[in-house]
This record gives C-alpha cells, structure tokens and sequence, in this order.
C-alpha cells in the first residue's frame, strides 16, 4: 500500500495501491462488515496482526469510508423507490447550498448526483408510497425553485449493491 491519503483529498485523488490480501479483506468486509478480526485474518490466510495493521490503513487511507448495517427498506414499510430527475435554470452557489441543504434535510434522499449533460442531478427517494413521494415533492419545491422534474417508479429492483469492484494489482500505477 502507498502512504495514506487524507479521506477529504476527493475526486482525482491518487488511487491506493492494494495487494492480494488488501483486495480479499476489502471483498470480505464488503459482503459482511461484522466478520470477527480472527474470521478475516483465517480468510485469508494471514495472523491477526498484520491483517489488523491492514484495515487501519485501509481506513486512514480513505479507502475504508465507514462500516454500517444496511437495512431492508420493504421491512420497514419503505416499499416506494423513485428516481427523481431534475432540472435548473439556476446554477449560482446560492440556489446550490439552499438544493444541498434541502436535499441533506431529508432523509428519504438516500443517493443524490450531479450530472453532465441534459438532467443536472438524480434522486433516489425511499418512501413509503407516491403519497408519501407527493409530500416529499411538494416539500421540496416549495423550498428550492426547479424548472423540470421528472419521477421514475422503481417497478422492481434487479440488482442493488454496495459493493463496488475491486481493482488488480495493476490499478493505480
């Protein structure tokens, strides 16, 4: 592993150069965050040690964000997933930091992205039924000036992960 960077460094950061054993301990915790220090370390075929030396660099480096426990929305009557396109005739940084605010205040915002081309940003919204979309939507414009938005129902999730790929040996040189 190349030294730590600061987690605040951002886009266009160098990427961390990762081994074997840095690729399959990030492939294990990814798939289950609570596997025990001992579980990890027998995975993949190291001591305890070392594999701990391993995941506090992963962490100081950024590269390890947080661990948390990801929740099944359906059990908790979240059964509505919209995507939410939006488009602005405004672009200064006040109309910006009130939509950020706006958007962080509300929790049902599970994703947010800025976009190039025709859609500036993209929304998932989590709730629990379009009435309760509806509230959201009303809510929101009624707070930030949007000159189009567009809402897209979920029909059914294919697929849906929090993993993400994990590069080879040759990434990041």
């Amino acid at each position: 592993m190349t030294e730590p960077v600061s987690p605040d460094a951002g886009a266009g950061q160098t990427p961390v150069r990762l081994d074997e054993v840095d690729r399959k301990i990030l492939s294990l915790l990814q798939i289950d965050a609570s596997l025990s220090l001992d579980q990890i370390a027998e995975r993949v075929g190291a001591s305890k040690t070392p594999v701990w030396n391993r995941i506090r660099k992963l962490r100081e480096a950024g590269v390890i964000r947080r661990q948390v426990a990801i929740l099944d929305p359906d059990a908790l009557g979240l059964e509505a997933c919209f995507f939410v396109l939006i488009r602005t005739s405004e672009h200064d940084k006040e109309w910006a930091a009130r939509f950020l605010r706006a958007l962080r205040e509300r929790p049902e915002v599970v994703e947010a992205h800025r976009l190039a081309g025709d859609i500036d940003y993209i929304l998932k919204v989590q709730v629990k039924n379009a009435r309760a979309y509806d509230r959201f939507y009303q809510s929101l414009i009624g707070e930030v000036r949007i000159h189009n938005v567009t809402a897209l129902l979920s029909m059914e999730e294919i697929k849906a992960s929090s993993a993400l790929p994990i590069p080879d040996g040759g990434a990041g040189r």
